[in-house]
């Protein structure tokens, strides 16, 4: 009798400590998804502003980044406007000193940007890309591309509007591999390819 009560002990013991650690791994799991949810802040602002400034881009009319004589969504003749999917580096902000999203005022980088209209594939999708400065004392946040005018070639208008810091690198660099990656994902499944 007393070996009965001893298991049945055991037994129910071990179904509670088989409870408690499935809600344990329920609760480190529902942390875990929350942390690594589209809606997670960035940690630090460079993060921040590229979320931001990525935001920025992908809802504005095509036409405010438009580049090369590529007209907005000129492209699209469905009901429903495509969606435009980017992809951005951030070159610097100012002021430079800041630690909150909140206190930059301006943002100097480069975008790439694709109109994803369905099962157009990415090689032959209006583009627009280039150096681009965001305004982000505003709401909604302003947005100035480099373009040449009749009287300005590209680079003196680069030249310009930017830094010098950042002016190398405006004329040289594009996205990091693995920005351009992130984009040509995010393009393919707005384009249902």
């Amino acid at each position: 009798m007393v070996a009965q009560q001893s298991f049945a002990g055991w037994y129910r013991n071990r179904l509670v400590w088989v409870a408690v650690i499935l809600l344990a791994t329920l609760a480190g799991t529902i942390v875990l998804v929350n942390r690594a949810g589209p809606e997670a802040e960035p940690a630090d602002v460079q993060a921040q502003i590229m979320t931001r400034m990525r935001a920025t881009l992908e809802r504005a009319d095509p036409g405010q980044h438009n580049h090369a004589g590529h007209g907005g969504q000129q492209a699209a003749t469905g009901k429903e406007k495509p969606a435009v999917i980017c992809g951005v580096r951030v070159y610097g902000y100012e002021p430079a000193e800041v630690t909150a999203l909140a206190e930059v005022r301006t943002v100097y980088g480069f975008h790439l940007c694709g109109i994803a209209e369905q099962k157009r594939p990415w090689d032959v999708a209006v583009k627009l890309a280039g150096p681009v400065i965001i305004d982000m004392s505003s709401e909604p946040p302003g947005i100035q591309v480099v373009e040449a005018t009749a009287d300005t070639r590209f680079v003196d208008r680069l030249r310009e509007m930017f830094p010098d810091k950042y002016e190398e690198l405006a004329l040289k660099e594009a996205l990091a591999e693995s920005e351009m990656a992130d984009l040509r994902r995010r393009y393919d499944a707005a384009a249902g390819i």
